[in-house]
């Protein structure tokens, strides 16, 4: 290529980029929750909490929580959860006891307590709602084997 066009070719390189910059931010941002990012939505009119537990839909899924943890604390001092779902609760309060999984540490050692890599029950336990896909899904649960 001779210098003429190749100079031309490298100055028009900025002016596309740019053009194309300018053209991404024109684009109108749509929410997926159907309202502005600062405007507060009530969550009781959007997932609706359903009574009674919920199927599982494949083998290892972490059992959803049939009830609201709105006000539940969960930090690194406390942890609701455990006040009905601990093996040593549980029985009295008429709740599922977690299982022995949570109380086993990175080694296999059974522990007395909840393991820290189980401490956070919200990391894979969450509130089960009829709420609506955000995008297409084509999941179908296993067949129960």
């Amino acid at each position: 290529m001779n210098k003429p066009i190749l100079t031309g070719v490298v100055a028009l390189i900025p002016v596309i980029f740019l053009s194309g910059f300018v053209l991404a931010q024109s684009a109108p941002v749509q929410t997926l929750r159907g309202a502005e990012v600062d405007e507060p939505i009530p969550l009781d009119q959007i997932h609706k909490n359903v009574e009674g537990r919920m199927q599982r839909n494949y083998r290892q899924q972490p059992p959803l929580v049939p009830h609201s943890i709105e006000q539940y604390q969960i930090d690194v001092r406390t942890n609701q959860c455990l006040s009905c779902h601990d093996w040593t609760k549980a029985g009295e309060r008429n709740a599922p006891t977690l299982s022995m999984t949570h109380y086993l540490d990175r080694d296999g050692n059974e522990l007395d307590h909840i393991a820290g890599t189980r401490y956070f029950c919200n990391q894979c336990h969450v509130p089960q709602a009829d709420a609506p896909a955000l995008v297409d899904n084509v999941f179908e649960p296993s067949s129960g084997n």
